[in-house]
């Protein structure tokens, strides 16, 4: 992630802290070196919440500010579980994300008994009641997952055809529409080469809007990016992905009017009458491949899947599983194994034509 995003994420999380009792505004100032600016500015969302049904269900009165750490010690398994019903049935939060938020708050208990202690070297919880309570069980094999996104992703020559549709077919279906029209034309260039560098090296979104021009090797055809828990890699990316990035990069500081200070590899078209450019932002780059999408008649196609399309293809032609996870940075190998799963169609086709082939034998 780059400074710029860091930045403003930790200026949203201390907006938020200010809402916060002292305890936890230690705890988050206490995980800002472990944990990403995204994840502390999650869990503040998630404390205010659980804070906010403490109030809402009249088991304190007064700010969120002001809770005490009494009260903390002082809740039942019962109390909780009312909680976790709370996120469920009144705020229609999925079980994974139910898990998420009690994830959050386990964290936070487990600070405030067994890290965190007074000036008498006393723990701030003598009793800590969210150890006592389990997590949703959510049971979703490696198949299951893989048939739930199988029906989703790009296949076989859906690759190029997809690349092709975002670098001219789009623009020649809106060209009645001035508008559209001038906007596509305007950011073709840019816009096919983070479709092409997503399904040429599998690069999440934060890696994708995290990089920088300093970042790329066009000799090596590799980026330099910042996976999961702040490591360093430098991800390999596929021959039209190196293409597509030397067409964008020949028209990116001329189209883009960018000036000394821009980092940001990928650009938002300027905005307003001073014309100000800016690093595209995450959602920018989602709605960009919805919109795509849509017009493609493949509206579930995401960033995510997108991913999903390149893993499932190095599988195919490459049958190599530790590659594939170093390739991903996925850190355990069984969420890589998921993409084994994902060509048992193929496999199932290499059989049937073989089949095909004795019949014509006979």
């Amino acid at each position: 992630m780059d400074i710029e995003s860091k930045q403003k994420l930790n200026k949203r999380t201390n907006d938020k802290l200010i809402l916060l009792p002292w305890f936890i505004k230690e705890y988050i100032n206490k995980k800002r070196r472990t944990l990403s600016p995204a994840t502390l500015l999650n869990y503040c969302h998630d404390f205010i919440i659980f804070l906010e049904w403490l109030i809402k269900d009249n088991h304190f009165t007064g700010n969120m500010s002001d809770v005490p750490l009494t009260l903390l010690e002082k809740l039942t398994t019962q109390q909780i579980e009312e909680f976790l019903y709370y996120l469920e049935l009144d705020l229609d939060n999925s079980k994974l994300t139910v898990n998420r938020k009690l994830s959050a708050l386990k964290s936070l208990f487990n600070y405030l008994q067994n890290q965190a202690e007074t000036k008498d070297l006393k723990p701030y919880l003598e009793r800590n009641v969210m150890a006592k309570i389990e997590f949703n069980s959510i049971k979703e094999d490696q198949e299951t997952i893989a048939n739930r996104i199988g029906g989703k992703i790009l296949r076989g020559d859906e690759f190029e055809h997809f690349r092709l549709f975002v670098a001219y077919d789009y623009g020649e279906l809106n060209k009645k529409d001035k508008k559209l029209y001038n906007f596509h034309q305007r950011n073709r260039e840019r816009d096919t080469a983070i479709i092409s560098l997503i399904l040429g090296s599998g690069l999440r979104l934060s890696e994708i809007v995290g990089c920088e021009p300093q970042d790329l090797d066009l000799k090596k055809c590799c980026v330099r990016v910042i996976r999961k828990g702040n490591k360093e890699q430098y991800v390999y990316f596929s021959e039209l992905a190196l293409h597509d990035l030397e067409e964008y990069l020949k028209v990116r500081e001329e189209r883009y009017q960018i000036d000394k200070t821009m980092k940001a590899l990928f650009i938002a078209a300027s905005m307003g009458p001073v014309g100000t450019t800016r690093r595209l932002t995450p959602r920018s780059v989602e709605k960009m491949v919805e919109k795509y999408a849509i017009a493609h008649g493949r509206p579930a196609l995401t960033v995510h899947t997108l991913r999903h399309s390149f893993a499932t293809r190095y599988h195919q032609e490459n049958n190599d599983v530790p590659k594939l996870r170093n390739q991903l940075g996925h850190s355990a190998i069984q969420t890589t194994m998921i993409y084994t799963h994902l060509t048992n169609d193929e496999l199932k086709k290499a059989v049937d034509n073989m089949d095909g082939q004795l019949i014509k034998l006979d």
